[in-house]
């Protein structure tokens, strides 16, 4: 079971801070640092100083850190054209030395959309771009060297392209996909992820969803067990319980709320429902860290969890 680190900064985050956890992270021996794809706050919070680009945010990180994989939970498919985000991460990818991955969703966040003049299409139809996003991003991956790449699409056809910069990770950097989705999204998981997330669902709804993948995989051929498997949960870690509801206060939830749906409690809790999670194929946890401040919240994990996983 693999730990990795997932932030949500459109709540409230500069580059400074987002940097500061991901070298806390990197210190202490985590797998990843990933981040959300969002131009809009939820709920309460202030947002300020205002959002952060995913991409430039990683382009950043490439550079200010040396060990640490670093990806999106997940880019939404609406804000950028296939073409360009294939070159953008396949050049991040080259700055960090090969340490990138595509975390890829619909999008789903209409006022972000409406916030920023982002068109936002009918679930269908953002399903359909979505499908031809992966062709083209993964086709221009991996077309070889001095070959070019065409692919017929409704939405982004593409023709006579060189299909460069190549990136570092070959044959491409890991695709993520994920969510609850019962038809299309285990369909696209099989065909193209390398890695099927699945963001603050249950022990049980996981095991469904992973279920409905693996018979995705199936159907076209692909071994299930060439894909990763994960989930993205709430972290609120304490040595005791005033330590874990004073956490759970500082992000605006309740300890009892969070241990039932997220990872919450005592490092001996937390070990036992992740635990859980494994039980059902899970390899890697995302621990959604909601107080990026709290850099103490890293070391308790990394000192009493980490070690019994």
């Amino acid at each position: 079971m693999e730990l990795r680190i997932f932030t949500e900064p459109q709540q409230g985050a500069s580059y400074d801070q987002l940097l500061a956890v991901a070298r806390a992270a990197e210190d202490a021996g985590y797998g990843a640092f990933f981040r959300s794809d969002h131009y809009l706050k939820m709920g309460a919070v202030s947002g300020d100083p205002g959002p952060t680009d995913a991409w430039t945010t990683l382009a950043g990180l490439a550079r200010d850190t040396s060990r640490i994989r670093l990806g999106t939970l997940m880019t939404a498919a609406t804000f950028r054209l296939p073409g360009p985000l294939a070159i953008t991460v396949a050049q991040v990818d080259q700055m960090s030395g090969g340490r990138v991955e595509l975390g890829i969703g619909t999008g789903w966040y209409a006022e972000e959309h409406t916030a920023y003049g982002i068109p936002f299409p009918s679930l269908g139809e953002r399903f359909d771009r979505l499908a031809e996003q992966l062709a083209v991003i993964t086709g221009l991956w991996e077309t070889p060297s001095g070959k070019t790449f065409d692919f017929p699409g409704t939405y982004y056809p593409v023709t006579d392209s060189p299909a460069l910069p190549k990136p570092v990770q070959q044959p491409r950097p890991p695709v993520l996909l994920g969510g609850m989705g019962p038809k299309r999204t285990p369909r696209l998981a099989a065909r193209y992820a390398d890695e099927f997330n699945l963001p603050f669902a249950s022990v049980e709804d996981s095991a469904a969803q992973f279920g409905r993948v693996r018979e995705a995989c199936a159907a076209i051929g692909r071994d299930s067990a060439t894909m990763r498997w994960s989930n993205a949960l709430v972290l609120c870690c304490g040595r005791d319980d005033a330590e874990v509801a004073r956490r759970a206060a500082a992000i605006g939830r309740e300890p009892d709320e969070l241990r039932e749906n997220g990872l919450a409690g005592t490092p001996a809790e937390v070990v036992d429902k992740i635990g859980r999670y494994a039980g059902v194929g899970s390899e890697r946890i995302y621990l959604q860290l909601l107080d990026l401040a709290d850099l103490d919240h890293l070391e308790l994990v990394a000192a009493e969890v980490m070690p019994q996983l």
